[in-house]
């Protein structure tokens, strides 16, 4: 009885493993094909990407864990430089150098009051560090920067990365929903995106819904905050590395070169003439790669990191996360901070 029940289970799981390995690049396809299907899916697709992605993942499992971490990382970099090609780079420079300000407070309130609710949840310190400065800049991309010069052991960067991995699928869905309830303009939407979505993929997924040019003001402010990993890393590894744990980190600092090929690609398609038709073509299809991205991103998220969760790392995320996208859009929706 026990060796049939075995025998049931092996052929479940291979039927399970089988059918996930057909399914994952079925559904990719699919949702790279969505946004030619009409312009309402299209504003859908980065939303249903990363929920597939997800699904699946818990579901049957991710069989190409290796592939698609490969290409989240690599393929969104690529996909931020082909986004350039669509931008003006005297519109990115003037965005970038006119929130400076805005940036600069941000960064220090996020960084105050997300380290005194970690101190009240008596949470770990490496823990509440990563996500509260994962929140303050720019998600995944500041917690894999930050996390080997404060000396984080793996478990709080996969935990931190998990938490704000889900605080991003969620903005996915969220944010476009109540930029239309506060009847947001797109530079209003753009920019609220960019100072409270953690990650780059999720702004410019949740901006895209939006419009062209939400997408633009999105994705121009992100980077240019994204531009604060290097000091931000520095000044915290300088004031905290020496208090915390002395475990080796499992992640290694990736330099956000993509911000210079961002800025590069603008250059192009902003002053030589005969590059802006190829360049809008760039765009296009870097759209499209995104969704590929943001559908591997999703599925990246295994049972395993869900249940490395714990209950109160989690409430200093979302507390926190609540509280700075709501300043942000009371000072965005009166003109406090505009673009």
């Amino acid at each position: 009885m026990k060796n049939k029940q075995k025998i049931e289970k092996n052929n479940m799981n291979f039927i399970n493993k089988k059918l996930s390995q057909i399914l994952f690049p079925f559904v990719a396809i699919i949702l790279i094909l969505l946004p030619y299907i009409n312009e309402q899916v299209a504003k859908m697709a980065s939303g249903l990407a990363v929920i597939s992605g997800i699904l699946l993942s818990l579901i049957f499992g991710n069989p190409y864990p290796e592939k698609t971490k490969f290409i989240a990382s690599e393929l969104l970099t690529w996909s931020i430089i082909g986004l350039g090609f669509g931008m003006n780079l005297i519109t990115v420079a003037k965005v970038g150098f006119s929130g400076i300000g805005y940036t600069v407070i941000g960064i220090l309130l996020t960084a105050l009051i997300g380290l005194y609710i970690g101190k009240i949840l008596n949470n770990k310190k490496d823990i509440s560090i990563l996500i509260t400065f994962g929140t303050a800049i720019c998600g995944g991309s500041a917690i894999a920067a930050l996390s080997p010069t404060i000396k984080a052991d793996s478990n709080s960067i996969s935990v931190s990365l998990a938490i704000v991995f889900l605080l991003n699928a969620s903005a996915l869905f969220i944010f476009p929903a109540l930029g239309h309830i506060f009847n947001l303009s797109q530079e209003q939407f753009g920019l609220w995106s960019a100072l409270s979505i953690h990650d780059t993929s999720s702004v410019v997924g949740a901006s895209m819904q939006y419009g062209e040019k939400a997408l633009e003001v999105g994705t121009t402010v992100k980077l240019a905050r994204a531009l604060w990993i290097v000091p931000v890393t520095l000044i915290v590894g300088f004031l905290l590395a020496n208090k915390l744990s002395n475990s080796n980190s499992s992640v290694k600092a990736k330099k956000p070169w993509f911000i210079l090929g961002f800025l590069a690609a603008a250059a192009i398609a902003t002053w030589v003439p005969w590059a802006k038709a190829p360049g809008l073509f760039i765009k296009h299809i870097s759209e499209n790669a995104l969704i590929l991205t943001l559908f591997c991103i999703g599925a990246n998220l295994s049972k395993e990191a869900l249940k490395n969760v714990g209950i109160k790392p989690f409430i200093q995320g979302i507390v926190l996360w609540l509280i700075m996208a709501s300043v942000t859009l009371i000072c965005i929706y009166f003109s406090i901070i505009n673009v």
